[in-house]
Order: C-alpha cells, then sequence, then structure tokens
C-alpha cells in the first residue's frame, strides 16, 4: 500500500492539511476494495482526484475509468449517455450506441455532480448499484456490467432528499464510504503552497520569471475566504502572472485580483441556505406591532369610559385631544379601521353607575367585574341601543354619531343597514 506522501508526488497534490491527509488516507484504503465512494466537498477543492487514486491504486487500474459530468449533459440525453440505446429508440437515434456503464465494464465510472442526475435516471442507477444490471434506451434485454460507481458532488445531499430530489436508497448505496475534501479557507497552511506551484507552473508555460508575493500580500492570501477554492486560487495566480509587469506582489496589488477582500477576515456561514427566510426580524416587528395594538385598545377603553362618566361629551374631548390624534389621526378619522373595530365588541353599559366605576388607584380588573354584575342585554341588543340612542342625540346625523360611538362611519352605516334602524 502506497503511502500518503508517495500519492501526494504521483497526483501532485500539495499541502500537508490534517483533513485532506484523512481524505487521502481513506481513499487509500477503500480502493482494494469494490464498494463504492462518494466524495463530497465544496466546488473547485479538487474532487476529481479522489476517484483517479481510488482506481490507480485497484484491481480494476488497467481496466477503463470514464469520468462522466453529470451537470453537464442534458436530462432527455443522460440516459442514452450513461446505458446506451437502440437504433430507432427515438428521433435521431440512427444507429445503436454503447453508453458508458457498458464500455466501462471492469472498470471504475465516476459520476461527477451525481446530485443533479434526474429522477428516473437514479432508479436506473440504483438498479446497476444492487445488482449490476441496466437496460438499454429502447431496449427490453437485460445487460449486465460489473463496474465500480466513484460519485461526487458539492451540494447538501440530506437537504436535497429532504426537498424529493435526491433518493435516499440511493444516497445510501452510493455513500457505502463518504469522503469530505476541506475547503482551501480551512488549509490556511497551505494556501501560499498552492500560490507558489501555481506560479512555477504559469512561469514555465509563458517563459518569464516566478511572481513572488510580499509578506503582507502572502496575509491577505491566507485570510481570504476563497469562495472558488483550488480553482480559484489558480486563476488568481495565471492573472498576476501574466498582467503584472513587476514579479513582486505586494498588499495593494493582491487587493486588486480578490473579489470583496476588505470583508475576506470576517466569519462565513458555509454550507447552509436561507431559502425559507430568516424570520427573526419580522418576529420582532409582529411583537411590537401586538404590543402597540393592546395599547391602543386600552387607549380606546380609556376614553370609552370618560364619555359613560359624562355627560358632557365635548367636554371629554377636548380634555383628550391627544389620545383621540393619536387613535385616529389629526383629521379626526381612523387611521385603521380594525381598531375601530376592536371598540365595536367592547360591551358598554347601557347606565352609569351611581359611584365612579374606576377610582384613581383601582385595580382595572375591578372594572371588569363591577361591568360584568350591571350587564343585563345581549352584546347585539345593547349595541342596537346605543346606536339608535346616538342618532336621535345627533339628530341623525351620522358621522357625529359615529365619532361618539368611537367607530368609523362606514362601520355605522353597516351597522344600521344591518340593523334595519
Amino acid at each position: 500500500m502506497e503511502s500518503v506522501q508517495a500519492i501526494k508526488q504521483r497526483f501532485e497534490i500539495i499541502g500537508n492539511d490534517v483533513m485532506l491527509n484523512r481524505a487521502l488516507e481513506k481513499a487509500i484504503q477503500v480502493a482494494p476494495t469494490d464498494i463504492s465512494v462518494l466524495v463530497t466537498g465544496e466546488s473547485g477543492v479538487g474532487k476529481e482526484a479522489i476517484p483517479k487514486i481510488i482506481h490507480s491504486l485497484s484491481h480494476r487500474k488497467h481496466a477503463k475509468y470514464i469520468a462522466v459530468n453529470c451537470g453537464a449533459i442534458p436530462e432527455g440525453t443522460i440516459d442514452s449517455e450513461l446505458f446506451g440505446h437502440e437504433k430507432g429508440s427515438f428521433t435521431g437515434a440512427t444507429q445503436t450506441r454503447r453508453g458508458y456503464f457498458e464500455v466501462a465494464d471492469g472498470g471504475t465510472i465516476f459520476l461527477d455532480e451525481v446530485g443533479e442526475l434526474p429522477l428516473p435516471t437514479q432508479v436506473r442507477l440504483l438498479r446497476v448499484l444492487e445488482n449490476g444490471e441496466f437496460l438499454k434506451v429502447g431496449s427490453s434485454q437485460v445487460q449486465k456490467t460489473n463496474v465500480r460507481i466513484v460519485a461526487a458532488t458539492n451540494i447538501n445531499m440530506m437537504e436535497s432528499i429532504k426537498k424529493g430530489k435526491f433518493r435516499e436508497d440511493l444516497y445510501y448505496r452510493l455513500s457505502t464510504v463518504e469522503i469530505h475534501l476541506p475547503p482551501l479557507r480551512q488549509r490556511q497552511e497551505d494556501i501560499h503552497l498552492l500560490f507558489r506551484k501555481f506560479a512555477s507552473d504559469f512561469a514555465h508555460k509563458y517563459k518569464m520569471p516566478t511572481i513572488r508575493l510580499e509578506d503582507d500580500a502572502i496575509q491577505l492570501l491566507k485570510k481570504y475566504r476563497w469562495p472558488g477554492n483550488i480553482r480559484q486560487l489558480r486563476n488568481v495566480a495565471e492573472q498576476i502572472s501574466v498582467l503584472e509587469e513587476s514579479r513582486n506582489i505586494g498588499l495593494e496589488k493582491l487587493n486588486e485580483y480578490l473579489p470583496n477582500a476588505s470583508d475576506s477576515n470576517l466569519p462565513a456561514i458555509v454550507g447552509t441556505r436561507t431559502k425559507e427566510g430568516d424570520f427573526s426580524n419580522e418576529r420582532e416587528i409582529l411583537y411590537k406591532v401586538l404590543f402597540d395594538m393592546k395599547s391602543d385598545l386600552n387607549d380606546l377603553k380609556k376614553l370609552t369610559l370618560e364619555l359613560l362618566k359624562s355627560s358632557d361629551t365635548d367636554k371629554v374631548q377636548e380634555e383628550n385631544q391627544s389620545l383621540i390624534r393619536k387613535i385616529y389621526g389629526d383629521n379626526g378619522e381612523e387611521v385603521e379601521e380594525e381598531e375601530s373595530q376592536a371598540l365595536e365588541v367592547l360591551p358598554l353599559p347601557e347606565h352609569r353607575s351611581e359611584k365612579p366605576l374606576v377610582a384613581p388607584q383601582e385595580d382595572k380588573y375591578h372594572f371588569a367585574e363591577e361591568i360584568q354584575e350591571e350587564e343585563t342585554l345581549s352584546l347585539q341588543e345593547k349595541e342596537i341601543e346605543l346606536i339608535k340612542k346616538s342618532l336621535e342625540r345627533n339628530r341623525g346625523k351620522r358621522k357625529a354619531a359615529a365619532t361618539e360611538l368611537g367607530i368609523s362611519e362606514r362601520t355605522l352605516y353597516r351597522k344600521i343597514k344591518q340593523y334595519d334602524l
């Protein structure tokens, strides 16, 4: 069995990160077996190296190795690509075609971006994993194949399973062993090593001196988040090698090639998405609205009691102008109909008590108890009685009556029609 260091040299893998070494160790251990492997990690971390290592160390190394990008093949043709088709099975099928599973018989197939497979293809793939059988498109003849499948994905498979986009049984068939490759930002000590390797390669390719990074630029290189991982690092190294005349790159110059580098040292949430939204702020706003509504209802109750306790409504209105403006606005019109409707359902007593209903220091619950004892009419009867009295007192003027009752003119009009007053 080859060592991790030997594998790194053979496949030109740069880095000494603990998680990277662990991933390579697992690949070396599972290579001699035929169990399926799922390689996970973000886009650009180098997942394609793992299936090559597994194939080269297995007993299938002299057979075919085929890499298939499942996300790059159109949904309508992927079954034909993987399993083949018979002549005339669909429009354009002018001849019989062998699929990858037939061509790679005895070898290894690497299914990159396996999470992008359509559900019907997933069913076919599951059958291959379970008993090595498949059907060509347009054929009823079962064929056998003996292939080793190594798959890779950069998506959260469990989330995909919950959303019904990937079969759970297929996931467990593919991930007999799961090998995870860490993102570049978690391999800070390897970043400069990789950059130097890329810079040396491009200097040789374009026949120019190798670029060098100053100390402050190296620190920025390590702190940057690298959302595109190794692929992005390679791209940056190539850009600088070609575009910069100076071979010594400082902090300011490197900063020009790194998008949002000023935010690179901030913590980031990786691997999670907020498709459903974060409702914490909305919840706080909702609580505030509810508390404001409660406060307004208490103010309405207070104003109603003042009106009930005093026959001089004009005086009460003058003394409570600020409260009225708060509830109904500067024009005396209600701001929200919901608030006025809340007042409609308040049980208003027909007669005033001889003693004050609420003393200045009296508890608010005491008032509720006394009101309840004096209730003799139903809510509907009481509402009709109050509307009649208010209309009589205001000589049939609905706007004045609505203001006295604490409801909108529109609501009063609806009540008049409802009760046929």
